[in-house]
């Protein structure tokens, strides 16, 4: 039996998890956000295994593990949504560190994805290297990283040993760019 507080101890947290909560005339604006967004991924997902060039005469080609994810993704998304739907909200553990009565920080969110889709439209034209090390950065700066030069470090690094790894070693297609062409020559 567990002391304390009713509603408190771990075995409450357990048991209120799908239950649904009750909103006070608010909607969960961060969980449709979230659960919209992962559905849409889902959808894009899916649609964009389609494109991939399948080899004549090969009877499992390169969508099956794509389709495989996507279909994964767009079911737990659509779940996600119809449970926030029906108000179902997530229940924060016990461990987590979060101040509920704070509200979200859209402008760090908006800067991220900004970052990201800066990072989707670079990585072709300056190469794998630099479009990483940008997001890391611009993502670490978002987030309140005092030393963002330290971060651009890091974050070159990091996306230097990916490239070499994944593009040189394994022979993904992650662009060297004008900066490193020399260095895709290499491998």
């Amino acid at each position: 039996m567990t002391t304390g507080s009713p509603g408190r101890g771990p075995d409450s947290v357990r048991a209120g998890a799908h239950r649904p909560a009750r909103l006070v005339g608010t909607l969960p604006i961060g969980e449709l956000v979230f659960a919209a967004l992962m559905v849409a991924l889902g959808v894009f997902a899916l649609v964009g295994v389609f494109a991939i060039h399948v080899p004549v005469g090969a009877h499992v080609g390169p969508r099956v593990f794509p389709i495989f994810v996507a279909v994964i993704l767009l079911g737990s998304a659509v779940a996600v949504l119809a449970g926030v739907l029906r108000g179902q909200r997530g229940v924060p553990e016990d461990g987590e560190d979060i101040d509920q009565s704070l509200p979200t920080d859209w402008l760090t969110l908006l800067k991220i994805a900004g970052l990201v889709v800066a990072h989707l439209l670079l990585v072709e034209p300056v190469g794998w290297v630099p479009a990483a090390a940008l997001l890391f950065a611009g993502v670490a700066w978002s987030l309140g990283a005092k030393r963002w030069w330290m971060a651009l470090l890091i974050g070159t690094g990091l996306a230097l040993v990916i490239q070499i790894v994944f593009g040189g070693l394994l022979g993904l297609s992650l662009p060297w760019g004008p900066a490193l062409g020399w260095l895709g020559r290499m491998f």
